[in-house]
């Protein structure tokens, strides 16, 4: 599973352990930041986990990097 995931910098919720609470600001909001990021990664069922996981970080850093409106971020997952 991806250690990496994008959200936007008012969302207060952790997307890591508080999916469904983060997924509905996101939506409410109108980000939709998780169908954003399906229409950007090239995924696959006949992909490896991880060339899902690259193509996904690869897609959240060309959103971070296309930034127009200055919302999105990348957080990481900490290691417990």
């Amino acid at each position: 599973m991806s250690q990496t995931m994008l959200t936007t910098i008012d969302n207060q919720f952790n997307p890591f352990t508080e999916f469904d609470e983060w997924k509905a600001f996101d939506e409410a909001q109108g980000y939709f930041t998780c169908q954003l990021l399906a229409r950007l990664a090239f995924t696959s069922d006949s992909l490896t986990p991880e060339e899902n996981d690259t193509a996904i970080d690869l897609a959240i850093n060309e959103i971070i990097e296309q930034n127009i409106l200055g919302i999105y971020k990348k957080v990481y997952k900490k290691e417990s």
